[in-house]
């Protein structure tokens, strides 16, 4: 089990020496430092340390005002955490994941944050309906000019939403891609991660593509994974996975292949129930053949 430190400050004037401090002190292996607004999901410094963690992990932070400003943000970073077998510890609140108390202060705060929608939900609709009596009409004028400035602004609005739903969810496709591409085309990718019952299914081949390359283009994905695929790969899924997985990792052990395989929900050759050694040595025999592999 490692600890992974995550440290921020909303300004360049402030500093992270105090939280770095405390997350030495209790314990913290790494650190990962950032500057920017803890009301922003798109922080690639986050999404670096969430990629750090892995399983038995745990994320720790000195407050969790550091993590997320908002409830909902909060637990969709500790539900995907848990989601992967790691833990979420707070050092100044009652949150720590790996404990049964900590899980009780986690489940009050997610009653909150529900009731929180709640009451935001009951409010937006006792102003609509007002508004409607008045005779007022929603919507912003000038986007109804269609201002240019405005649609500029509507644009940068949504490319940031955009980037905070990859930042949120990346940790749990993109070791997949990473795992596939680029020998298997985008369409084998995207049917592996439906299998497997991707946070965002479904998947399409356009719309992974687009994630990856707007994530590569912040340099938080390697430009590799949009290199094209073989111009004429087989029709087959299980050796293009295959062949993805050996060289991402060729190191990787003929029984590692095969346990990947099953957890990718990869169908065995003839019906079988599970990928054995010697399967996967063939699938990759197949796949050197045709040039898939060295």
């Amino acid at each position: 089990m490692a600890l992974i430190g995550y440290a921020r400050v909303s300004t360049d004037e402030q500093a992270t020496v105090s939280q770095t401090d405390a997350l030495t002190a209790a314990g913290c292996v790494e650190i990962v430092e950032e500057t920017g607004s803890g009301g922003s999901r798109a922080r690639p410094g986050l999404a670096r340390a969430l990629a750090r963690v892995g399983r038995g992990d745990v994320l720790v932070v000195v407050r969790i005002d550091r993590l997320a400003r908002s409830l909902s943000h909060l637990l969709a970073v500790i539900e995907g955490l848990e989601a992967r077998g790691a833990h979420f510890k707070s050092l100044h609140d009652p949150i720590d994941t790996a404990t049964p108390q900590g899980k009780f202060a986690l489940q009050v705060l997610g009653a909150a944050a529900e009731l929180e929608r709640a009451l935001i939900r009951e409010r937006t609709n006792a102003g609509l309906r007002a508004a409607r009596a008045r005779g007022r009409v929603g919507g912003n004028p000038a986007l109804r000019r269609r201002d240019p400035a405005a649609l500029a602004k509507v644009k940068a609005a949504r490319d940031r939403l955009y980037m905070a739903d990859l930042l949120a969810t990346m940790d749990a496709w993109l070791p997949t891609v990473r795992l596939m591409r680029p020998a298997a085309p985008w369409p084998a990718v995207a049917t592996a991660l439906d299998r497997r019952g991707s946070p965002d299914r479904p998947w399409t081949a356009d719309r992974l593509a687009r994630a990856v390359r707007r994530l590569a283009a912040d340099g938080l994905a390697e430009p590799s994974l949009l290199d094209a695929a073989p111009r004429r790969p087989p029709k087959d899924d299980a050796l293009m996975v295959a062949a993805g997985i050996r060289g991402a990792d060729p190191g990787l052990s003929l029984r590692a292949i095969a346990a990947r395989l099953q957890s990718l929900g990869i169908p065995a050759p003839r019906g079988g129930t599970g990928w054995s050694p010697s399967s996967v040595k063939a699938l990759l025999d197949r796949a050197a053949r045709r040039g898939l592999v060295g």
